[in-house]
């Protein structure tokens, strides 16, 4: 089975796992026990977020670890709202969010908010003027995805953090498929907060990050915690902060390298996709604004799911979306963004490349499409 869905997890980088074994056998202390196995646990812990911070260009004291991703973006639109820099309850969406952002919005509108939900151009963008038209004086949260998790398009980030804060708009970004495959080492500091996932830069399942702007005064959703200074209860998986660090710094020194090989690998699948590019319809932005590792398409007439299944049984691994709501059998977000009508919709796959990824597989991937499609479209 060769590997194509590396936007939904990665598998666990070997050094990253040898940090793993080592550090849960050898520092094992809980970090708030006051014992000297426990304070070099902390101490550890404490190591591993200076070094996360340096990476990111933040200050330490504004970085938290989470269980991951999908908790880090619940948190810290939470922490946010405890926070606000205004009056008001309106909030302010990209319609392509991840499902956990989109978990916490349906709460808040439960609680009295209003949300406005902005679609994507043609390209997979934000259209800004159509967000800059969407303030209104009660607005007191942005939150927008940095990379698409579907299509892999690239929100302007930097201008948008220059809108929320002109406005005294906090602003909450997704940099769960940004880490680890584009520097964000400029754009991090200029958000309220993010959040970032260990397991999809080749680290472990079950532990990731949030950065929240420390002159903020926040309050902890889930009151009585002294772990992570309030921020999440329970004991910090220091083993996997570790881990997650160690992989952390082997893929950000390979980031330049990463982005040329995958440019090369998406421009051979597409190649690939010629005999039947009449039927093939791909998702992207221009270079500059499009992550080329992930590649989101639908073909005509041929539903995703089932394109996924012929690929399966042929032994390519591919996706039909973001694997946190695959199990809903819904289309992906980023369709409705896209304004694509239902049928469309369905017809979405997601083809995502890895460190592991090469010509041979690519092209061998793009070929099997052809041969599906063709034989597809014979059938009466």
């Amino acid at each position: 089975m060769i590997y194509f869905d590396f936007a939904a997890t990665t598998p666990l980088d070997r050094d990253a796992a040898e940090v793993y074994v080592k550090v849960a056998t050898e520092y094992f202390g809980n970090t708030q026990s006051l014992h000297d196995i426990g304070s070099q646990s902390q101490f550890l812990l404490e190591n591993c977020r200076e070094e996360l911070a340096n990476i990111f260009g933040i200050d330490k004291k504004g970085l938290y670890f989470t269980s991951g991703g999908s908790e880090g973006n619940f948190l810290a639109i939470e922490a946010l709202l405890s926070a606000p820099l205004k009056s008001g309850k309106h909030i302010i969406a990209g319609m392509a969010e991840h499902s956990s952002v989109h978990g916490v919005l349906k709460r808040l509108k439960q609680d009295g908010y209003e949300v406005t939900l902005i679609p994507f151009n043609s390209n997979g963008l934000i259209d800004l003027d159509l967000v800059l038209n969407s303030i209104r004086p009660e607005t007191i949260l942005i939150t927008l995805q940095h990379v698409n998790s579907e299509i892999g398009s690239i929100q302007p980030i930097e201008e948008m953090a220059k809108i929320a804060n002109a406005n005294k708009i906090h602003f909450h970004s997704d940099f769960v498929q940004s880490f680890g495959k584009i520097n964000v080492k400029n754009i991090a500091p200029l958000v309220s907060s993010f959040s970032f996932s260990g397991h999809k830069i080749y680290g472990p399942k079950g532990i990731g990050g949030v950065y929240i702007n420390p002159n903020f005064s926040w309050e902890p959703f889930f009151p009585g915690g002294s772990h992570e200074s309030g921020f999440r209860p329970g004991t910090v998986n220091v083993p996997a902060v570790a881990a997650m660090t160690a992989a952390a710094q082997k893929i950000i020194g390979r980031l330049e390298e990463d982005q040329t090989k995958f440019q090369s690998l998406r421009k051979a699948f597409i190649e690939a996709l010629k005999p039947v590019k009449e039927w093939v319809d791909i998702y992207q932005a221009d270079d500059d604004r499009q992550l080329a590792n992930i590649i989101g398409l639908r073909i005509s007439g041929i539903e995703g799911q089932w394109m996924m299944l012929e690929c399966n049984r042929l032994g390519f691994a591919i996706s039909t979306g973001s694997a946190c709501q695959i199990g809903m059998q819904t289309p992906a977000k980023v369709t409705e963004a896209l304004g694509l009508e239902k049928d469309e919709a369905k017809e979405f796959i997601r083809i995502s490349l890895g460190s592991s990824s090469t010509i041979e597989e690519v092209v061998k991937l793009g070929e099997t499409v052809v041969s599906i499609v063709e034989s597809f479209k014979r059938l009466p």
